[in-house]
This record gives C-alpha cells, structure tokens and sequence, in this order.
C-alpha cells in the first residue's frame, strides 16, 4: 500500500510498479497546504513522460509574489498551456472567513474541456479535486466522469485530509499517500 511508501520513493516505486498494475489504479494524494503534493504530481510526471509514458490531466501550481500566494494556476500536462484559475480575494481575512479564493469561470471550462478530452492515457494527473468538486459538484466535474471511465492505467489525484473520507466513499479501491514535506 503506498501509504507505507517513504516520501522520496513515492514517484520510482509508482513508476517501477507501472507496467505490472492492472488498469485503473487509483492514488490519493493528501497533505496540508504547502507540503508539496503538486511538487510530487510535478515530479511523477516529468519522470513519467521521460520513461516514455503518456502523462494528462491537470496541474495547480502556486502562483506567488514577494513570498506570497497570490494565484493559483491551471496547467495543461500535455500541452504545457497555462490559464490563471484563482486570484486571492482582496478582502479576504482568515479571521473574517469566506472564500479564500476568486475562481475564474472561464478557466475551469477549459480544464473541463481538456479533461473531457482525454481519451485514454498511461498517467493521470488531477492536481486537485477541492470542496468545489468533492462536496459541491462543481468546478472541475469532468474529472468524476474521467476517473470513472478508467481510461488509465494509474491516476493521481490530490485531496485534502479533510475531504478524504469522502473521497474514499466514492473510491473505496483507491490507495492514499500523505505528503508530509515542506516545500511548495
């Protein structure tokens, strides 16, 4: 089980576990905020493709300014093609509450429309299904749809320690991974 994996063996053993797996193997990745969850997506991905296998899906990678974290982008894995997905709201007070974060509508169309592409590949990459998808059913919805088909052989998908059990209430097969680093 790979919650059993230590954290710099996480990407081999997948990689090295790859072409003997069945088809349809599913991975959560789960950590706090910062502890480098899209880093390891990052990382399973370029190794993945310099192994020759066919890598899709989404990243969110951390857009930041002067050390802060203003943005959150959306990043195509087979084209390189980025879109801005969230800006920080102006107003936003952790003490206050509300949402954290400005979601542009028209950025998660195209990463719908990018998801509701993928035909079939080697590596999924779904960097993140957040309270939007996992509680509210929206946002990146195209994602239920793909990780249901199966069309993969392996699927990484990051999820936050609070939404996990509910992650696993819709894919109780799947293995877990806590991401315990440091690093963004």
């Amino acid at each position: 089980m790979l919650s059993r994996t230590r954290p710099d063996a996480f990407v081999p053993d997948l990689l090295a576990e790859l072409s003997s797996a069945p088809r349809g193997r599913l991975c959560l990745l789960t950590g706090i905020r910062q502890a480098g969850k899209t880093s390891l997506c990052a990382d399973l991905a370029t190794r993945a493709a310099a192994q020759g296998y066919q890598v899709a899906g989404l990243l969110s990678p951390a857009v930041f300014r002067a050390g802060k974290k203003i943005g959150i982008d959306l990043l195509d894995l087979v084209t390189r093609d980025r879109r801005r997905l969230a800006r920080l709201q102006a107003d936003y007070s952790p003490e206050v509450g509300g949402r954290r974060w400005r979601l542009d509508q028209r950025a998660l169309q195209w990463g719908n429309q990018i998801l509701g592409a993928i035909d079939d590949c080697d590596v999924l990459i779904l960097d993140e299904l957040g309270p939007l998808e996992m509680l509210e059913r929206d946002g990146l919805t195209q994602a239920f749809e793909l990780l249901e088909a199966g069309r993969y052989a392996l699927a990484c998908v990051v999820v936050r320690p609070a939404l996990l059990p509910a992650a696993f209430e819709l894919w109780p097969q799947a293995d877990s991974f806590a991401v315990t680093g440091g690093t963004r």
